[in-house]
């Protein structure tokens, strides 16, 4: 039994750090975006698979496989994810890793929050992450127990929560809303998923140098009065290692930690990754 992941919101940023860890820990890794970003889904699938030796499949007639895949699926539709998992299945084996990364955020005040910002935020970061937990859940109680001569002794659902969803920010409120959501759901579904041999954790990221952030502190900065830039440097002065995480500092933590079986004995937490802007 090979280790097998599929990473969301993977084409860039955090995602994209997470699937190159793994694919260099041994992962054979599905990349996952939005349709929109199949130029980068696929020059990453192209990069993993120049960089790694792909895995033989063992049969009486071995034959080469991808190290990487690339779907672009939207998963805030169920039916996508769940053909996701089932195509990554059949053209890289048994799922024993979901990270369920994909997530967006507005800044807005909360009395201008419309309708339709809540259900484009709740829509990616909450219904999304549910409906990657529970369809990489099923596939992985059909799969039965993990094959532990291969090392394999607990599958792993891990989801991405935030700084957000361990204190509500202001201008923030419906992202900070959608992540403490992340955390119950990672807590409730791992008491239900632990007899099945499957563990459910979620990683919370502070300030990270990402596209995302980039966004956040530019619209920041337009209703409190800041350049471009200037509030990203505000808001990392409370950083206690004293500097803005890079996207390899998460990637460290979920595929160094959280998919290895150093974590097989954590499950239903959520773990902060944010140079110490929070203690808790």
């Amino acid at each position: 039994m090979s280790l097998t992941a599929i990473v969301t919101g993977s084409a860039r940023g955090i995602g994209r750090a997470i699937a190159l860890r793994l694919a260099r820990d041994g992962y054979s890794v599905c990349i996952n975006d939005i349709p929109s970003s199949s130029t980068e889904i696929n020059t990453l699938v192209n990069e993993i698979n120049e960089t790694t030796l792909p895995l033989p499949i063992p049969t009486r007639n071995p034959i080469k496989r991808p190290r990487a895949i690339g779907i672009a699926a939207d998963v805030t539709s169920s039916t996508a994810v769940a053909d996701m998992v089932t195509e990554t299945v059949s053209r890289l084996g048994p799922l024993t890793l979901m990270v369920a990364n994909a997530g967006v955020a507005t800044v807005q005040p909360a009395l201008f929050v419309s309708e339709k910002d809540i259900d484009k935020i709740f829509g990616v970061n909450f219904k999304g992450a549910f409906n990657c937990y529970s369809q990489a859940a099923r596939q992985m109680i059909v799969q039965g127990d993990p094959d532990m001569s291969a090392g394999v002794n607990r599958y792993k659902i891990v989801g991405c929560a935030s700084i957000a969803g361990f204190k509500g920010l202001p201008t923030l409120g419906i992202y900070s809303a959608s992540k403490f959501a992340v955390r119950g759901l990672t807590q409730s579904l791992a008491g239900e998923m632990a007899r099945h041999k499957i563990t459910v954790n979620a990683y919370a990221p502070g300030i990270v140098g990402t596209e995302m952030w980039d966004e956040v502190d530019e619209t920041m900065g337009q209703l409190e009065g800041r350049a471009k830039g200037e509030s990203l440097k505000l808001y990392s002065k409370g950083i206690a290692l004293g500097r803005t995480g890079v996207p390899d500092d998460v990637a460290g933590l979920v595929g160094g930690f959280l998919a290895s079986k150093d974590s097989d004995y954590v499950t239903g937490q959520t773990i902060l990754v944010d140079g110490g802007m929070l203690f808790t």
